[in-house]
């Protein structure tokens, strides 16, 4: 397989870290972008607050000289918990301009280099949030949602060029920030797992593999799909 470079957002921890390692193991070179340098990235890394869209710019630029970049995971994101009553419209916007305004950012950047090859990979990720019926999650499930829509509209667009546009959407996954919230044992950890029917929660791993695939020559034919890697989180709320 020939030898890829992708962008990742959000890629100093969790599911952003992860799919930059599953890449790096399989011989692709990652270009990541967050606020934090880990220590241990295996690719090139580029420090920048991706809520600046300045900044954003620049760092994409950045990534872009060092040569071309065959996709991207629009994996950044932020969660403001409100309830309806309680929104604030600024934090609302944040949400939207992290999450959605960055990723339409980084396909306009990467989108005329992969045209002009007639390859390329975007994947976003959403979430089972997006599916509605989390209460608090205004802003962040309709961020989500939205997600999956631009990947139905831009699978559409870009399948001429021969660039796949899907969208991985994860249930709970045990990432740093998660625990940080819900330990080992808590009742925030029981109620998340109650909501699973496969009764654990997912890794970074889970999702970067289901990333890779999408990145792969192998997901060649699929394009403007999201697939839900949640335990079976979703059931029911599809039926909703």
């Amino acid at each position: 397989m020939t030898a890829r470079r992708f962008l990742i957002t959000g890629a100093s921890k969790g599911i952003g870290l992860a799919t930059a390692r599953h890449l790096a193991e399989r011989g692709d070179t990652p270009v990541g972008l967050a606020r934090t340098t880990p220590e241990d990235f295996p690719g090139e890394f580029i420090s920048v607050d991706l809520a600046d869209r300045d900044a954003t710019a620049a760092a994409i630029d950045a990534a872009l000289a060092g040569g071309p970049l065959d996709g991207v995971l629009n994996n950044v994101g932020i969660v403001r918990p409100q309830m309806v009553g309680e929104i604030d419209i600024a934090d609302f916007e944040a949400v939207f301009d992290v999450t959605v305004r960055s990723t339409i950012q980084t396909v306009q950047a990467l989108m005329p280099g992969m045209i002009e090859r007639g390859w390329g990979r975007i994947v976003n990720i959403s979430s089972v949030v997006a599916l509605g019926g989390v209460p608090g999650r205004s802003s962040y499930g309709a961020a989500k949602a939205t997600m999956e829509h631009l990947t139905r509209i831009w699978g559409a667009e870009l399948a001429p060029h021969g660039i796949t546009v899907n969208d991985v959407a994860p249930g709970p996954v045990a990432t740093d920030l998660f625990r940080e919230g819900n330990p080992v044992g808590s009742p925030g950890e029981a109620r998340y797992l109650s909501m699973v029917p496969m009764g654990t929660l997912g890794t970074v791993d889970d999702i970067a593999a289901a990333v890779c695939f999408f990145m792969s020559d192998a997901a060649g034919w699929i394009t403007g799909q999201t697939l839900r890697v949640d335990g079976g989180a979703s059931i029911g709320r599809a039926a909703n």
